[in-house]
């Protein structure tokens, strides 16, 4: 007999683990072997109950965000074993999605997905193969396709604390970067997008789904 697919759900809000845990229970391959509310928590579980297949979700509070916990979670297998992080969120973002896959997520699905997807993709992550949101799917062509519109993870990254409202002395302390290199992300970011400004190139990244709304 093939053993169950050993689950671990990361999600800060008890009612959204509820729920999956009620997804999940019907299914005889799978076992839900630990849940955690924050990205330490998670990668604490990880390596304490070894899951072929991490729930995780992206924003998880004022700690450890999902991406890093992700990072932090695949650095404990191998290419060819577990354990695999199957990103489970609401946002769709390509910097959501850049730093979730960036990190070694095997799949990203949106919360609203169906249950018989959750079910297939979790299947596919266990075995090692990717499992991505149809509209995740169609960002990432998209970024292949138009490579002159695409930013880079860390000029996303830039452009996120631009939005933020972060001057550029604020976000060169933060990102660890000399402020002349902060300026020259965001004169790359600026040609990019088209752009001459700051406020316009938040707008039309926003507008772009490239950065979430602030």
């Amino acid at each position: 007999m093939t053993p169950p697919i050993r689950i671990l759900l990361v999600d800060d809000h008890p009612v959204v683990r509820s729920g999956l845990r009620a997804m999940l229970a019907g299914q005889p391959d799978f076992e839900l072997v630990g849940e955690a509310a924050t990205g330490e928590e998670g990668v604490a579980a990880a390596r304490r109950l070894r899951p072929d297949v991490v729930l995780m979700d992206l924003q998880l509070g004022p700690g450890m965000h999902g991406s890093e916990a992700t990072r932090h979670i695949v650095a404990m297998g191998t290419p060819v074993s577990g354990p695999r992080v199957l990103v489970l969120t609401t946002f769709d973002t390509d910097a959501d999605i850049v730093a979730a896959i960036e990190a070694g997520a095997t799949g990203y699905l949106l919360k609203d997905a169906p249950s018989d997807d959750l079910h297939a993709a979790i299947r596919s992550a266990a075995t090692g193969a990717s499992a991505l949101a149809p509209s995740v799917a169609s960002r990432l062509l998209g970024r292949v396709r138009t490579p002159r519109a695409t930013l880079s993870p860390r000029e996303l990254e830039v452009l996120g604390h631009v939005a933020a409202g972060l001057s550029n002395r604020q976000i060169s302390k933060r990102m660890f970067l000399s402020e002349t290199t902060v300026k020259t992300h965001l004169v790359h970011i600026y040609a990019k997008l088209g752009v001459d400004s700051r406020t316009a190139a938040v707008a039309a990244a926003t507008k772009a789904g490239l950065i979430r709304p602030s």
